[in-house]
């Protein structure tokens, strides 16, 4: 069975406006289910591809952050 994952993903959110994607983040957040870490991948890549260089920067910083709070 060939299955393309971010293509699923990309038809589940093709439609979606702004508050229906915020809200898909914030449930798969919330809820805290692995199964949702791919699409939230999915996503994280759509952004990164969509980001100039110091959005990109700032995404990093605040990961960096993130991290050392753990």
């Amino acid at each position: 069975m060939d299955l393309n994952l971010r293509k699923a993903i990309y038809s589940n959110i093709s439609n979606n406006d702004e508050q229906q994607l915020e809200a898909t983040i914030v449930d798969a957040i919330q809820n805290g289910e692995e199964k949702m870490l791919p699409g939230l991948g999915v996503l994280f890549e759509l952004i990164w591809k969509h980001s100039d260089d110091q959005e990109r920067k700032e995404m990093i910083q605040s990961l960096e952050s993130g991290v050392k709070q753990l």
